[in-house]
């Protein structure tokens, strides 16, 4: 059996890696991932279905979660029939135990694995959209990027005074889409923050910090403010950086990029060897080129489900 290829490895992660969050339920060769409490924390848009991979694919025991209300073993992670097709019945199921549930009806997959599965969740009336991917050259040397005077970059532990902000800054930087400096800023951003610490979100966070299963990265002022942040989640040594996102009074400073190295740096320095990202617009696109990643792929969604990883 030869090495995976890059598509089965970006396969395997988006099929496992949120196993470390959610449980799983099967409906024929589609699986949805359900979260298993309220407000905890996991990888994927929230309650999405995914095709379930055609053969056995292995998978780090942090990312092990449970199927059907059985555990999966560690070292492995459960697989469908080969050559199992996916039919409108299968998409009917799944949106109707999404909406059992009360979440949004959220399905993902690669273009490239799954390709028939387009023409069947339109014919559902759910409209799709395309995410191109890109993968970082492991080849590519990656200098840290200019800062700001006085703007600095860390990692962040679960106890760090900043997560609440940090936390807070993606609700902004994608409320105002586009690279464009908007009008949330400080005030705006403290306000968001507090609302998380009310609402619990930042303490369930902070066990997945404790325990590696998410890495959050943040460029910060001179005064503690966090301008721009980003994260991933690491199995197997794969991982895909997400929720890169800056303050809209902060933007076109390069700090989105400068986070973004940060991240692929961290990742690299702990045994992540396959380092992707999804995006959304060209110019994003353009810096992240600069930057050593090339195009490798395109993942499928639902136009209007919960932004993944967020």
């Amino acid at each position: 059996m030869g090495e995976p290829t890059l598509r089965d490895r970006i396969e395997l992660y988006y099929a496992t890696v949120p196993l470390g969050f959610a449980d799983a339920e099967e409906f024929g060769p589609l699986r949805l991932f359900v979260r298993k409490g309220e407000g905890a924390p996991y990888y994927g848009g929230p309650n999405h279905a995914y095709p379930v991979p055609a053969g056995p694919v292995s998978v780090d025991p942090v990312a092990a979660g449970s199927v059907s209300g059985g555990p999966v073993a560690a070292g492995s992670a459960p697989s469908g029939p080969v050559g199992m097709e996916i039919t409108a019945a299968d998409i009917a199921r799944v949106r109707a135990r999404q909406r059992e549930l009360g979440v949004a009806e959220s399905f993902e997959w690669l273009a490239e694995v799954t390709p028939s599965l387009r023409a069947l969740v339109e014919a559902a009336g759910l409209p799709v959209a395309e995410r191109p991917l890109m993968v970082l050259d492991p080849h590519h040397p990656l200098p840290p990027q200019p800062l700001p005077e006085g703007v600095t970059i860390r990692v962040l532990d679960a106890d760090d005074p900043g997560l609440p902000a940090v936390l807070a800054l993606p609700r902004l930087a994608f409320a105002d889409v586009g690279t464009a400096v908007g009008p949330a800023g400080r005030v705006e951003l403290a306000a968001v923050a507090e609302k998380l610490v009310a609402d619990g979100t930042v303490e369930t966070i902070r066990p997945t910090l404790l325990t590696g299963h998410k890495v959050l990265a943040a460029a910060f002022a001179p005064d503690g403010t966090p301008l721009a942040a980003g994260h991933y989640h690491p199995a197997r040594g794969i991982t895909e950086i997400g929720g890169i996102g800056t303050l809209p009074t902060a933007r076109r400073q390069g700090l989105g990029a400068a986070v973004m190295a940060a991240l692929a740096t961290h990742a690299r320095e702990h045994g992540v060897h396959t380092v992707f990202l999804a995006y959304a617009e060209a110019a994003v696109a353009r810096i992240y080129a600069r930057l050593g990643f090339r195009p490798a792929g395109t993942t499928l969604l639902i136009a209007d489900q919960p932004a993944r990883g967020q």
